[in-house]
């Protein structure tokens, strides 16, 4: 008998377990991402022209940062390098402005998720608990480098008005295009001028113009970049007055960041209560065990109970979508 309630303790213990984990994971998703969301359809379009540069830049070779860095390395790193997949994670390097190559980021993961898995599963009660571990873990590299990016990408978007501000100035006062672009590089601070930079160093080696604006928006991967990117092609393409469409994209793009500080605001209280009210039933389930801790087991023990605590769950899950659709904005 002690045995049988060994196990049921602890594959409580592993349920409700799974059941935190789930709730923060959906709280994370639903409300420490920006509250200011983007139409669906135009996060659409963005997917498309993203996947038609891929295929545009397969044509046209290897891009400069690309060349330089491959450059850096060893042959038996070129070789790691060329594994299935290790071009994705090195674009997810180059869009949150490290330099760490691809290779060495996968084996960091690999190695601090076997290490941490290995010693959950000889020192945790549950198997199942060191594998947990050992997935997390060896995410964390990644989410640190999809977190840098989240920052830097940001950081880009909020630089973009003053720059376009300067590439106007600049196209006003009789410089082409490229100095424009360059003025932008020794002018403002990183990222955008490392990014700018490296646009014109393209752009001045011989690139094509088309293919540096496009290897812009693959390393940066915004909607206001793609109108920027978009609304440049087809100015050089049908002409016109550059300057006063720069113009009129800083406009748009200040209204735009207003506007989302302005959702970002309203939304708080929204997403604060979501925060409070998921996390509340375990909060008050673990001041019980500690007050009473023979108080839940009468509540787990009985199969009716267990449905209750299913149901309840259900409905925080429930609850956390529900806030989520309300404090999103789609615009």
């Amino acid at each position: 008998m002690d045995l049988i309630g060994l196990d049921i303790q602890l594959s409580d213990e592993v349920i409700v377990i799974g059941m935190i984990f789930i709730a923060v994971f959906l709280l994370m998703q639903s409300f420490l991402v920006p509250a200011f969301g983007e139409n669906r359809q135009v996060q659409k379009r963005l997917k498309k022209r993203l996947r038609v540069i891929s295929a545009e830049a397969e044509r046209s070779g290897v891009s400069l940062v690309r060349r330089k860095y491959l450059r850096k390395l060893s042959p038996l790193e070129r070789v790691l390098e060329r594994l299935p997949g290790m071009e994705r994670v090195q674009q997810l390097i180059e869009q949150a402005g490290r330099e760490t190559p691809a290779y060495r980021v996968v084996l960091y993961s690999v190695c601090l998720g076997g290490i941490s898995g290995v010693a959950g599963y000889l020192l945790l009660p549950q198997p199942l608990l060191g594998v947990l571990l050992g997935l997390g873990v060896a995410a964390l590299p990644f989410l640190s480098l999809m977190r840098a990016r989240k920052r830097r990408l940001a950081r880009f978007e909020e630089q973009l008005p003053d720059a376009l501000i300067v590439m106007a100035r600049a196209l006003r006062a009789g410089h082409p295009f490229s100095d424009a672009m360059h003025l932008v590089a020794e002018e403002l601070a990183e990222p955008i001028a490392g990014e700018f930079r490296t646009t014109f160093m393209e752009i001045s080696y011989g690139g094509d113009m088309r293919g540096a604006m496009l290897g812009l928006l693959r390393r940066v991967q915004s909607v206001t970049v793609m109108i920027f990117v978009t609304s440049v092609l087809i100015q050089k393409e049908t002409g016109g007055n550059l300057a006063e469409l720069l113009d009129g994209l800083t406009a748009v793009v200040r209204d735009r960041f207003r506007f989302r500080r302005k959702v970002r605001t309203l939304s708080a209280e929204g997403r604060m209560a979501g925060w409070i009210l998921s996390l509340l039933p375990f909060g008050l389930g673990g001041v019980l065990m500690l007050v009473n801790p023979e108080f839940l087991p009468m509540l787990t023990e009985d199969p009716v109970g267990r449905q209750l605590v299913v149901g309840a769950f259900v409905m925080i899950v429930i609850g956390i979508l529900w806030l989520r659709k309300i404090v999103r904005i789609e615009v």
